[in-house]
């Protein structure tokens, strides 16, 4: 060997030794020890992940740069602990309580900033933390996932960062996925046969997360920069213009959001996975959110207030309302939403010509109903500090807030504000045009439900909300909290029936697949979206809708598959168990037992395809029979089908 190969050698060697000396390692795992993490210091910070012994995450990068903390990663302290307990939501989504159990590794650099992590047995986080004590701007942050080319994404594809996140979920292989593709979140990946799910949770005062790819089997963050310039337009858009050079203005010490990767070997687990709600920010100690109340909702949008078979002439006016309002007393029904109509959408001290809120307020509450409010955010922010305390005093409960499209960080700050408006008036809020939920129901349990969810409104207009949308958004979209979909349609057909009627929509697939959103889908505040006329001409389908909750004591996977099918078990407040089966185009046979159930004896009322709804979706039969644990039920759902079941004891 020639003295020059010798130093090569040599100097290869002396690189190894040091980097490997550089380099620190630190490993965290589930309770369980199936999921593991290791978090490698080094140049910059890296991570992987394991589970069940599979790499399902390579070695990825995450960075966090301020104006005011130097470079380096040098780690002064470190911090580990374990953590059992059990939180108790305020307003119950999936279950009345939730299991908050994982390992923790702090990591406290010479910077200022900190590093978290959590690990779940489904799941992990990481969080930045900062100790910065005077104003700065965070300039980057970096947060990858190395999947791998061949690894499966289903992706909620987008044009812009001005967006109502109402998106189709695309499948691609993350090598597919470049940087001209940019998506919101959440979004569903699959590496090795593990399902992953990426989202964020305790998103306040900072901008959200967004994802794009490098083509080669990465997926990068990227995040909407701060407003330099603002453009209004119309009634209700404000768009950026500019943007900064960062992505948020911070005025000192902050927890950031955490970014949370669900990890599930059974898609079905997916929807009872709680991590957003677990590392959502805790509400502040000594509030009080006794006054909320979940409950069901007859909404009028979706029809145009196309009410029929009644002596007076309907439309936005109050013996339309009134009508709504005596349909809703007489079924149950808590709440009555007047949309967009009722007020001047520039000023809502102008109220329509035939509405007068708070006479249909007094009216609603003679009856044990309440009003429900839609507002442009736009109007609102302009009007906030007198418009809330004026819905108060007419007895409103609560607000929908809509078309916000941004979550930069100064639009995230303005749903902070609403809602802690809101909260000091005993408003509920429900956010329109807005982007995924972050764990702020925890934060602010009057957030009772959001859209950013491409839902049954778009059944107005297109043939886009199909079998296959809405058996992935259980899956995806609602992972990350609950969703203002908007179910109830009654003029169901086939997909070679549709036609788009927007005051008087159709929906894609049968009556039973529409029913079982009650169960499938989450949303405290949950709409009946067709118009009364047609429930009143169903009285066996408002039996189901009557009797369905909107939030559960215990949930119960029992089947399911990303866009293919799924069915669920649920226990409502009374100990009652609903039971809701949905299938995409594919007719199915499915046997399902009903192992969850306590010992007893009970009775069990069935709402299933008719053997005609392959042709007309609107044919369901009723059957009642009894069963107990140890029975084994099947689910004969049609094409576009779906199943309904409440079980009580004898």
């Amino acid at each position: 060997m020639n003295l020059i190969k010798k130093l090569a050698l040599a100097g290869c060697l002396t690189c190894a030794a040091f980097t490997s000396i550089a380099q620190k390692k630190y490993d965290v795992q589930s309770p369980d020890k199936k999921l593991k993490v290791q978090v490698t210091i080094a140049d910059s910070i890296y991570y992987e992940v394991w589970k069940d012994g599979k790499a399902i995450i390579s070695r990825s990068a995450i960075y966090f740069k301020t104006d005011q903390n130097t470079e380096g990663w040098k780690v002064n302290k470190v911090n580990q602990a374990s953590n059992s307990g059990m939180l108790r939501p305020v307003i119950w989504q999936k279950s009345s309580t939730v299991e908050d159990n994982y390992n923790n590794l702090n990591l406290v650099f010479a910077n200022q900033l900190s590093m978290e992590w959590r690990v779940f047995n489904n799941g992990l986080a990481w969080r930045w933390v900062s100790k910065i004590n005077k104003p700065y701007h965070v300039t980057d942050e970096q947060a990858t996932l190395n999947l791998g080319a061949d690894a499966k994404a289903w992706y909620p594809q987008e044009e812009q960062f001005f967006s109502h996140n109402e998106r189709k979920y695309i499948p691609y292989k993350v090598g597919e996925i470049d940087q001209q593709k940019l998506a919101s979140l959440p979004a569903l990946f699959e590496s090795k046969g593990i399902k992953v799910l990426l989202t964020e949770a305790s998103l306040f005062n900072y901008a959200g997360m967004w994802l794009r790819g490098d083509g080669n089997g990465t997926i990068r963050s990227t995040f909407p920069h701060y407003p330099k310039e603002k453009r209004y337009e119309g009634d209700r858009d404000e768009k950026v213009v500019s943007r900064e050079n960062y992505i948020a203005k911070v005025n000192g010490a902050q927890d950031f959001p955490w970014r949370i990767l669900m990890v599930e070997k059974e898609d079905k687990k997916l929807l009872n996975n709680q991590l957003p709600y677990l590392l959502g920010k805790p509400q502040a100690t000594g509030s009080d959110f006794s006054w909320v109340k979940p409950g069901k909702v007859q909404w009028d949008w979706w029809h145009y207030n196309n009410v029929y078979d009644v002596p007076f002439r309907a439309g936005i006016n109050n013996d339309t309302y009134k009508y709504y309002i005596d349909f809703a007393a007489n079924n149950g029904i808590e709440y009555v939403l007047l949309d967009e109509g009722w007020c001047d959408t520039q000023d809502l001290n102008k109220q329509a010509k035939d509405i007068d809120v708070e006479e249909l307020a007094k009216y609603a509450q003679r009856k044990n109903v309440d009003i429900l409010l839609w507002t442009s955010w736009l109007v609102l922010d302009k009007q906030l500090d007198e418009a809330l305390p004026r819905f108060e005093k007419w007895g409103i409960k609560g607000i929908k807030v809509d078309f916000m499209q941004r979550d930069d960080q100064d639009m995230v700050n303005y749903y902070e504000k609403v809602a802690k408006a809101a909260a000091k008036h005993h408003l509920m809020v429900d956010f329109h045009g807005a982007y995924k939920p972050t764990g702020w129901s925890r934060t602010y349990p009057n957030i009772m439900t959001s859209e950013g969810v491409l839902g049954n409104e778009i059944s107005k207009f297109a043939n886009t909300v199909t079998p296959e949308h809405t058996l992935t958004i259980p899956f995806i979209r609602m992972a990350a909290g609950p969703m203002d979909f908007t179910p109830g349609g009654m003029l169901n057909v086939q997909k070679g029936s549709f036609s788009a009627q927007p005051a008087e929509p159709m929906t894609l697939g049968t009556r039973c697949n529409q029913m079982a959103m009650y169960v499938m889908y989450e949303s405290p505040l949950q709409m009946l979206c067709d118009i009364p006329t047609h429930y009143i001409k169903e009285p066996e389908c408002m039996q189901f809708l009557k009797a369905v909750p909107t939030v559960w004591q215990r949930t119960v996977p029992l089947e399911g598959k990303v866009s293919e099918y799924a069915v669920i078990a649920r226990q409502a407040k009374n100990g009652n168990w609903f039971i809701g089966g949905m299938t995409n185009w594919t007719a199915r046979d499915m046997e399902v037992s009903l192992g969850f159930l306590p010992n007893g004896e009970y009775t069990m009322h069935v709402w299933k395809d008719g053997p005609n709804a392959d042709r007309n979706a609107k044919d369901f039969q009723m059957q009642t029979i009894g069963v107990n644990k140890n029975s084994k039920i099947n689910l004969k759902m049609s094409t576009g089908g779906g199943y309904v079941a409440i079980i009580s004891k004898k």
